[in-house]
């Protein structure tokens, strides 16, 4: 392949691709209808144009063939009066116009299939011409729609993706965090709660176990000393001792828990 072949085709290339994307459906499809309406004019001017030839052509037909009835009857005119020489004549000029009646009989044949030929052209491209309107406004219509859809996909994909939507969606996710923490917040405070009140019933608890058990342990070193017993061997630790000895080792279990 030559290198003018491939230049060619390239810019033919090129071309076509830039009157493709250059095309508007519905500017292309009004210009449709102008050129065939224009043809439809062409074709009306010819069909106008046949008619009247064929209109000349029957006159002369029927001028000639009048013409040679007319001869035909001075024949017989001057055959009547006896003049031979005359009569030739007549006829002969009556053969010359039957000749041109035959030529323009034939020709007139011509032109009347060439009329109906043209009028039947002109009648199926009016039909066409109206069809095309019609189907023109459909297409226009269907035209104008996508584009309006194009249109309303290319805003619905810029809003998905501009800062506008960014924000509202940055902002829920805020919000949501926002509530979140705030959930969390209320939760640890209700814990707390629960759990400082839970200190104060368990501390009453043994507050008030410690106060009953001091109480046992005093009443019972009161009766001990109040009624001794004559078998019991003397201790050799006091008994206060021995109490606080208790209270200590239940202090230290209390600091262990």
């Amino acid at each position: 392949m030559g290198l003018f072949d491939r230049v060619s085709r390239l810019v033919r290339a090129n071309l076509n691709a830039a009157v493709s994307s250059a095309e508007d459906p519905e500017k292309i499809l009004d210009q449709a209808i102008l050129d065939m309406q224009e043809d439809l004019v062409q074709m009306r001017q010819a069909v106008a144009s046949a008619i009247a030839s064929k209109k000349r052509a029957e006159q002369q037909y029927e001028r000639a063939q009048s013409d040679a009835n007319t001869w035909t009857q001075r024949a017989q005119l001057a055959l009547q009066k006896g003049d031979e020489n005359l009569a030739r004549e007549a006829l002969t000029r009556k053969k010359s116009h039957a000749e041109t009646a035959m030529a323009l009989k034939a020709q007139l044949e011509q032109q009347t299939a060439s009329v109906d030929t043209l009028k039947r052209n002109l009648i199926a491209l009016e039909s066409k011409i109206s069809e095309a309107k019609t189907k023109k406004d459909m297409l226009k219509a269907r035209a104008s729609a996508a584009k309006a859809n194009e249109k309303l996909q290319q805003t619905i994909g810029n809003m998905s993706t501009s800062s506008s939507m960014g924000a509202f969606e940055r902002m829920e996710e805020k919000i949501l965090q926002m509530e979140a923490s705030s959930q969390a917040a209320a939760e640890l405070a209700g814990a707390d709660l629960e759990s400082q009140f839970a200190a104060l019933e368990s501390g009453s608890d043994v507050d008030d176990e410690l106060a009953a058990m001091k109480a046992q342990l005093a009443g019972g070193s009161v009766g001990q000393s109040a009624l001794p017993s004559a078998d019991e061997p003397k201790a050799d630790v006091p008994v206060d001792s021995a109490v606080d000895a208790e209270l200590e080792a239940l202090k230290q279990e209390l600091d262990n828990l």
